[in-house]
This record gives C-alpha cells, structure tokens and sequence, in this order.
C-alpha cells in the first residue's frame, strides 16, 4: 500500500524543501515516489529547478514531482455549483450568473485552495502508482483548516444532495403535471451535477480514511528554533493529535551549528539554539526530533536537496 509523508508547518520554516529532500532521499532508496505541492508560489518548482504542473513529471529514477494550482481544479466545483443552479431554475427558482457565482464562492467550494489538496491528495493517493506519495502542505492556519475540511464538505455536500434530490422532486412532479405522456419521452431529465457531487463527497471521505491511518500515514512538522515557532508548532501538533493525524517527527531547521569562534554574535546564537533545541527535547517528548543546519543560501536544485537528503530519515 502507498504511504504517505505529510509535511506542515507555519510559512517560511522550509516544509518545501524538507518534502522535496525526503522524496529525494526515498527514491534513491528505490522507492517509487511522488512528492506533491498544491503551493500557489510554486515552491516545489524553485526547488527543483524544473518546470513542474499538474501532471507528474519525473526527475529522475523513481523521482516524480507536480504542483497542483488550486485555480485549474476550481472550475470542476464551478459546474457542480452551475449544476446546482440548474435544478433550481428547472423548479422555478431563477438564479443569474452572479447567483452562480455568490453560490460557488459561499457554497461547496468554500475553502478551494484545501478541497483541490486534498483533491489531488486522493487522486494520486489511490492511483497505486508509487510506493510513497510526499505533500507539501500550507502554511499552520491552511493546514488546520483542511483538517477539518472532510468533515465539514462531508456534512455540507450531505445536505447539498438533500436539498437537490428535493427541488429535482418539486421539478418534476411540475413537468409531469404541465407536459403530461410526453414528460415520460423527454429523456434524461436530470443535470449531470448529482454525481459529481456523490464524487466529491466520497473523496472526502476518503482523504479522512487516509489522514488518519497510523498504519500509512506520518505527519512531521517542520520548525525554527525560535520560543513563537516552538509555541505555534505545540499547538498544531496538539491540533494533530486531535484529528487523528499521526506525528511522529519534528524536523528543526535552521540550527546554527559551525560558526567562528571569534565572532561573539554567533556565539552567542548558538547557544541560544542550543537552548531551543533543549527546550524542544522537553516539550516534544516522545517524538523524534531532526535538525538541519543553518545554511547560506536557498536550497534549489537536486545536488543541494541531496546534502538536506542526508540529514533527514526517510
């Protein structure tokens, strides 16, 4: 079965260039592996150097990278939304363009950058194709919001499928009155949005079953040395815990280690992160807890990710 390496965390810590290096480090080991952004700034692309889009491309043996832009998936709850407004205009309740629109942006796509995640999460997830798929999650409020998110378009879509089976109902019980024998030779009488939205809800649901199975799934939260990003990697993973998400790892980086012993300042930080890695140690008990090296410059490209590979357990 595909395992999943889930990687999150608050902007800027590096969660991008931890899950480019841990599908790197996974594929060198002969595992097929994928590694996923839905990252609007194109993150994993920088990374890698390399052109990447909605289809996986592989860089090299077992390497396979894409970055899904929640924009191009908006237009499929778009039709479900437009699907939707359909039946009710076949009731007799008129919705315009921008009814559609105020529907689409209130309705069951609320929250489109985290449904096209976990959308794509499921797709690739259940396609059986790699032996590990890697995602790069957003920033800490994203990824606590698609937590929730299966849930919450698992309840909404439930009575979104109610309230259309019953104004389908009121539709054609006013078709058979006005049209009479000929209602029955009319053909398909329904729009095409009910099992679209059948679909969504069980990929939903779905990505639930996922998120949560210890047996395939490891969420590893990636931080700074810093007292903020320590208190706000506590509470996600007190919030990870909550949902049912497995965590296993804490990835710290940034940790300044070799310095100049002549230069006070830097002395001086290191030990400070040397406090903060104390401080980690204790109010991460049980976890295992990796560090990466402060380093000069960004990390982009394979043959840098691979000195980020070596550090990190795959």
């Amino acid at each position: 079965m595909t395992q999943f390496v889930l990687y999150g965390g608050k902007g800027g810590v590096g969660k991008t260039t931890c899950a480019a290096a841990t599908a790197l480090s996974l594929a060198e080991s002969g595992h097929e592996t994928l590694v996923l952004s839905t990252d609007p700034a194109h993150s994993l692309s920088d990374s890698f150097e390399a052109d990447l889009d909605g289809e996986p491309r592989e860089l090299r043996p077992r390497l396979w990278a894409v970055e899904i832009d929640p924009d191009d998936r908006a237009e499929q709850y778009r039709e479900l939304a437009s699907s939707l407004a359909a039946d009710l205009r076949s009731a007799g309740i008129r919705l315009d363009d921008e009814d559609v629109e105020e529907v689409f942006g209130a309705g069951v796509p609320a929250g489109g950058d985290e449904v096209a995640a976990l959308d794509a999460f499921v797709e690739f997830a259940d396609s059986d194709r790699w032996e590990y798929v890697v995602l790069d999650t957003a920033p800490t409020g994203h990824t606590l919001r698609l937590l929730d998110l299966p849930d919450v378009m698992s309840a909404t879509l439930e009575k979104t499928l109610s309230v259309r089976g019953q104004v389908q109902r009121l539709a054609d019980s006013a078709k058979r009155m006005t049209m009479g024998p000929a209602y029955y030779f009319g053909g398909n009488r329904r729009s095409e949005g009910g099992e679209g939205f059948e679909e969504l809800k069980a990929r939903m649901e779905r990505a639930r079953e996922l998120l949560t199975d210890p047996e395939r799934t490891e969420f590893r939260v990636v931080l700074l040395p810093e007292s903020m990003a320590i208190s706000e990697s506590e509470r996600l993973v007190e919030r990870l815990r909550e949902a049912g998400l497995p965590v296993r790892t804490l990835v710290v980086n940034k940790v300044l280690e070799e310095i100049d012993e002549g230069c006070e300042r830097c002395r001086i930080r290191q030990d400070l992160h040397e406090q903060r890695l104390a401080e980690i140690g204790e109010r991460f008990s049980g976890l295992d807890v990796q560090t990466l090296p402060d380093r000069v410059g960004e990390v982009h490209g394979l043959e840098s990710l691979e000195a980020v590979a070596e550090r990190l357990s795959a």
